[in-house]
């Protein structure tokens, strides 16, 4: 629900907020990591279930390169992908239903953690630097998965995409996990794969930094997206927060 005198679906940035854009490095002191293409590769099992759906129409699977780059955009890119529909198309509803369906039956099959990722982690941890999740996936999907993936034992927030009334690029998803983390934003760095995922750091006045090994999505090149910088690949990380 919009804030009074705010027209629906607009937000301020933190900076207008009173609180800096971005924050400094020196001042991090937890990690929010986007799920998909960020944290874990999901791609083969969303990708599956928009497969299963066109074999299950006599059609011919597409291979995962034509799905990889917008599973960012969830049941919309991949019914899309798949089909070549999209809303307001009447028949786009009831296959993205059928995909969401497909999708909760199969998620855990292929989906795997980025292994470079699993050092990352344990060194956060071994730091004591904690970290979560902010996703624009729904609750019904994320937690089971993140379960599955032995994630919930060492994530300290997960923020899912019904967890708020707002998804990103909203800033909203993000000010949430730093209150259940108890920190204020500018102590918070977002890590994403996707332009709103630095979309919405930023706005939320947290440092935003690009996914490089992620889906990256069809639009603007990732170094121009204003990250606080692109991290080839997830070792990086550390080395910006000047941990390794």
């Amino acid at each position: 629900m919009s804030p009074p005198g705010r027209p629906k679906g607009e937000y301020r940035s933190a900076q207008h907020e009173g609180t800096p854009v971005t924050a400094t490095r020196q001042a991090i002191r937890a990690v929010l990591f986007d799920l998909d293409g960020t944290l874990i590769d999901s791609a083969p099992d969303l990708a599956g279930a928009a497969n299963d759906m066109r074999m299950a129409r006599g059609l011919a699977p597409y291979p995962l390169a034509h799905f990889r780059p917008m599973v960012g955009s969830g049941a919309r890119g991949m019914v899309g992908r798949a089909f070549d529909v999209a809303p307001p198309a009447p028949e786009f509803a009831p296959l993205r239903d059928e995909f969401l369906q497909r999708y909760e039956a199969r998620m855990t099959q292929e989906t795997r953690v980025f292994p470079e990722l699993l050092p990352v982690l344990e060194a956060l941890v071994a730091q004591a630097v904690p970290w979560g999740i902010v996703t624009n996936k729904a609750t019904r999907f994320s937690q089971p998965l993140v379960a599955a993936l032995g994630l919930h034992t060492q994530s300290a927030t997960l923020v899912c995409g019904d967890t708020t009334p707002h998804s990103k690029p909203h800033p909203e998803p993000l000010l949430e996990a730093a209150r259940q983390l108890a920190l204020a934003p500018a102590r918070c760095v977002y890590v994403g794969d996707d332009h709103r995922d630095v979309l919405a750091g930023r706005a939320a006045g947290m440092a935003a930094l690009a996914a490089g090994w992620g889906y990256l999505g069809n639009g603007h090149s990732v170094h121009d997206w204003g990250a606080e910088a692109v991290l080839a690949q997830p070792d990086e990380l550390l080395n910006w927060l000047a941990l390794a």
